[in-house]
């Protein structure tokens, strides 16, 4: 348990000691109250600092030493730059693991999405998604200054393991399936020549997990956080993040708009346009990788942690995956796996 959670259990919504400290320099006032955040799938912790009506965040992870190897505090500093819209930093005490955060409010673009019920209505939020992923693929990788994502790269080792950990959690513990030799073997093939297909790609700072629960609306304006594992890697790692992300239901229509309008902004960026006829197929093996690595890390919530929340994501985003399979007849093995085993009809939210 680390120093914050150990004085909010002692202390009721109170800090006390080093960590009430470094709040109190780093908004100047003894009086404030310490609200727990709904907590995500990381071991980072939240905390809304309510002071004199003004709000902050407080982000609780482990200690670090040099503040441009942190790479909350590299990336954050680097996407800035770059003018895309990171919360400001207040402060932060390496020693102790915490940040101190200006406060984006609770406005996703997930809950965005699922007050519109006329999917065109949201279609402006997703364009100001795109927006600030153009700044992260093109100005800020073609800065080459320092940055931890720079180190940090999609190749297929990597992306491999992404796949590896959804055969293990998914395929192999939670929905229970014993793989024969053969199977597995199979299964290994496919991973790898997918994994190596997008290895092969042109690499630019890809988010990593920009979906609709990293993106906050703040007065219009789209803003990003969740962005510490920033690395290098395809454009399509994003882009299908983005339009093929578990928590909202965006139709055909919706996805080939949103897509449509990065291909026209990338335009302005580029030293030539992008290809559609070589741009599409690596999309859609990116779709395969990408939401099979998602089914993984839903399942591992679970077997982890007995975290339940994450379960009803499971079904239709195997759906997607298995109806995006038949369109690679030299992936038909997955997909039998997939069918013949359960895995894509079984009742996950039952467990």
């Amino acid at each position: 348990m680390s120093q914050v959670q150990e004085n909010i259990k002692q202390n009721g919504n109170h800090l006390s000691g080093e960590a009430h400290e470094f709040v109190v320099r780093g908004l100047d006032t003894q009086e404030f109250e310490v609200l727990p955040l709904a907590g995500d799938a990381s071991s980072r912790r939240y905390y809304r600092i309510v002071a004199g009506g003004k709000t902050s965040v407080l982000m609780d992870w482990e200690p670090f030493q040099n503040i441009s190897e942190f790479p909350f505090l590299s990336v954050q500093q680097h996407f800035k730059k770059h003018s895309v819209r990171v919360p400001e930093v207040l402060a932060c005490s390496p020693e102790m693991g915490l940040v101190l955060l200006e406060d984006l409010g609770d406005l996703t673009l997930e809950r965005k999405f699922w007050e519109n019920q006329d999917q065109k209505m949201v279609l402006p939020y997703y364009k100001k998604a795109i927006d600030e992923l153009i700044k992260i693929h093109y100005p800020a990788t073609f800065d080459r200054s320092d940055c931890t994502a720079f180190s940090i790269a999609f190749d297929t080792e990597k992306l491999l393991w992404e796949m590896n950990y959804g055969r293990k959690h998914l395929i192999e513990q939670l929905a229970d399936v014993t793989l024969t030799p053969a199977e597995s073997e199979v299964l290994t093939e496919i991973f790898t020549d997918i994994c190596t297909k997008l290895d092969f790609e042109d690499k630019y700072i890809c988010h990593r997990d920009y979906h609709s629960r990293n993106l906050m609306i703040q007065f219009g304006q789209m803003r990003v956080i969740d962005f510490q594992d920033a690395r290098m890697g395809p454009i399509q790692y994003d882009l299908v993040s983005l339009v093929h992300d578990s928590y909202v239901n965006l139709n055909e229509d919706s996805i080939n708009a949103i897509v449509d309008y990065y291909i026209k902004e990338a335009k302005n960026h580029r030293k030539s346009p992008i290809d559609r006829n070589t741009f599409y197929p690596v999309f859609r093996l990116q779709m395969l990788q990408r939401c099979f690595k998602a089914c993984g890390s839903f399942a591992s919530f679970y077997n982890m942690r007995s975290d339940k929340r994450y379960l009803k994501y499971l079904k239709p985003t195997l759906k997607k995956l298995a109806k995006a399979l038949v369109d690679f007849p030299e992936y038909l093995p997955f997909l039998d796996i997939l069918v013949d085993k359960g895995i894509v009809d079984k009742d996950y939210e039952a467990y």
